[in-house]
């Protein structure tokens, strides 16, 4: 058996990246809003059906445009599940506002909709979703409560792109919707992201917030004669260089996908009857959900369990690393938030779970390691 190191997650390289960044930097247009930005812009669009898409420098900068949009302030409070990525709090804490800290749903690690329910008050300004995995959230819940209570839904979508909530595209169901191209995602530009609206108010704001609070966006579509500051605003725009890597991995991404999902399938049939035989529950995906083969848990009885796991992976040369910390037990969570209710299912979730390697390359070799390695442990 190969000792050669199997790491967790590898970038994916499309075939036209080099070609892509080339024709750019032969270009006299480098900085945003080129070319490139343009079809990977459409790219994203026709994957996730939004009616407006604006590439951005990351996905914490389109939850920070998002918060900017909604007009967040002090005395206003937004709902974020504990089990997250700093990013969905620091965007609301950024504006002042409170994080409302709520907790899971261990069966996807997504957000509980009977917490959310349980937290609203009239301070609540939006509900943040994030879709762990790529497995949609239970949004009809989620939505009833934002429609009765008249409170904005923010999807975080990072893991997401290309997965659905019965039919619906992840990214496109609530108020605001983001995306993420960190070189970790599917699909990516080493540093990327991506709001989704689908309010014509909103993207015109948006567009204005994006350019350093100017309308360059009409200027460039000539809509107006000269640009000037309009608004309040940042440097979201993402350059070129960014955009034509981008455009390269959107184009090969129906491939991507199937690549990764072959791996996520293999997982998913090989561990079933070791991991009932274990106590251990794998990643499942609910019947009315199409995930996005971002990543593969499994959730182990107990945190020493899953740390024993880890280190028997480890020493077959195989990374296979915890995830998040509960935000509401971090330092800044207790900074800039509340927890109305402790978070329980959060840290038992955030305890006992591990990642499985998984990226489009992987060789069927590769993952017969990681497999064998798998079935292998036996709990002491």
């Amino acid at each position: 058996m190969s000792t050669d190191r199997i790491i967790f997650s590898r970038p994916y390289r499309a075939s036209n990246e080099l070609s892509n960044l080339a024709t750019v930097l032969e270009s006299d247009h480098i900085h945003g809003d080129g070319r490139f930005t343009k079809s990977a812009t459409a790219a994203l669009k026709a994957i996730t059906g939004s009616t407006h898409a604006l590439l951005t420098t990351s996905c914490t900068h389109a939850l920070e445009l998002g918060a900017l949009l909604l007009e967040l302030s002090p005395g206003d409070e937004v709902i974020v599940p504990s089990f997250a990525f700093s990013s969905a709090a620091t965007a609301v804490a950024l504006r002042g506002a409170t994080v409302v800290f709520v907790d899971i749903d261990p069966s996807t690690g997504n957000i509980d909709p009977d917490c959310v329910a349980a937290a609203i008050t009239e301070r609540t300004k939006a509900v943040l979703v994030m879709h762990y995995g790529g497995v949609a959230a239970d949004m009809e819940p989620l939505l009833d409560l934002a429609e009765l209570h008249g409170v904005a839904l923010i999807e975080d979508n990072a893991h997401g792109l290309g997965g659905k909530w019965r039919g619906r595209a992840l990214g496109t169901i609530g108020t605001i919707g983001t995306q993420s191209f960190h070189d970790t995602k599917n699909v990516h530009c080493g540093e990327g992201g991506a709001l989704l609206l689908s309010d014509d108010q909103l993207m015109t704001r948006a567009e204005i917030i994006r350019e350093k609070g100017t309308d360059r966006a009409r200027f460039l579509r000539g809509q107006v004669d000269k640009y000037s500051w309009q608004d309040i605003g940042s440097s979201y725009l993402p350059s070129e260089l960014n955009a034509a890597v981008l455009d390269a991995q959107l184009s090969e991404f129906d491939a991507i996908q199937a690549a990764r999902h072959r791996v996520w399938d293999a997982y998913s049939v090989s561990l079933g009857e070791w991991a009932s035989e274990n106590g251990v529950v794998p990643m499942a995906v609910p019947d009315d959900r199409e995930h996005t083969a971002h990543l593969f848990y499994l959730k182990m009885p107990t945190e020493e369990s899953r740390d024993g796991l880890i280190r028997h992976l480890a020493a077959d040369g195989i990374v296979a690393p915890f995830h998040y910390i509960p935000l509401d037990t971090s330092a800044a969570g207790v900074r800039y938030g509340r927890t109305p209710e402790p978070c329980v299912r959060s840290a038992e979730f955030s305890a006992s779970i591990l990642r499985l390697p998984l990226w489009p390359m992987l060789t069927s070799e590769q993952q017969e390691r990681v497999i064998g390695s798998v079935l292998e442990y036996k709990q002491a």
